[in-house]
């Protein structure tokens, strides 16, 4: 298993929503993102600078590359371009980040 982990921004004000759209997580999305080979998928705020912080576990890297093609993926973004930075085609604005130390 591979562990990745992103930053991305969410827009000031809209932590409660942002908490609220992932509490509702839609079903087919949870299905594409485990078929995909992601586990244990977690986002974390800081809450002083309004970054997210994703960190995910997947099988194989390159199924990553696959999930913007994806029609739910692309509703999702849609869904939640209003509350974070995002690229011009919705994509949540993400750096990638660089571990440093893992203590397994």
């Amino acid at each position: 298993m591979h562990r990745v982990a992103f930053r991305m921004q969410l827009h000031k004000g809209c932590e409660e929503e942002y908490e609220r759209r992932h509490k509702q997580l839609w079903p087919e999305l949870k299905e594409l993102l485990s078929g995909s080979g992601i586990r244990e998928y977690s986002i974390f705020l800081d809450e002083a600078s309004g970054h997210l912080f994703g960190v995910l576990k997947v099988a194989d890297k390159n199924r990553l590359k696959e999930l913007p093609s994806s029609p739910v993926m692309q509703k999702w973004w849609a869904h939640m371009k209003d509350i974070m930075d995002t690229h011009a085609d919705h994509s949540p604005v993400s750096v990638p980040l660089r571990e440093v130390f893992y203590l397994p």
